[in-house]
């Protein structure tokens, strides 16, 4: 008759042992989530006429402009430099977030969900 309980074979410390593992992977994730959150990050484009920071939360937390990109009659530049200016500071905060997640997972990001705390 199969034992009731764990795994085919009787490998119940086996199991009490992953589940510890798995508690203390995930305190470690929801910690390390919520240091990437209180960190900014700012990328220019431009030549450095426009700079955005944002944080961990995926908030965009300023935006500055110098005065010789602001040109009434090019507009559509300006929200160019600024799109562009987002898109990378977004870039570097998943890329350190990811980087983050995947030492605490060994890799396993895709298989755990992504790998994003977010």
């Amino acid at each position: 008759m199969a034992k009731r309980g764990g795994f085919p074979g009787g490998m119940p410390g086996n199991m009490n042992n992953l589940m510890k593992q798995a508690q203390r992977m995930q305190r470690q994730m929801e910690e390390t989530t919520k240091e990437l959150e209180t960190k900014e990050y700012t990328a220019a484009s431009g030549g450095g006429a426009v700079s955005v920071t944002v944080n961990g939360k995926k908030e965009v937390v300023s935006v500055k402009l110098s005065e010789e990109v602001v040109d009434p009659d090019d507009i559509e530049m300006l929200e160019d430099l600024i799109v562009a200016a987002t898109n990378e500071a977004f870039r570097q905060m998943e890329a350190e977030s990811a980087e983050a997640m995947s030492k605490l997972t060994g890799g396993l990001g895709g298989a755990l969900g992504g790998g994003f705390p977010f």
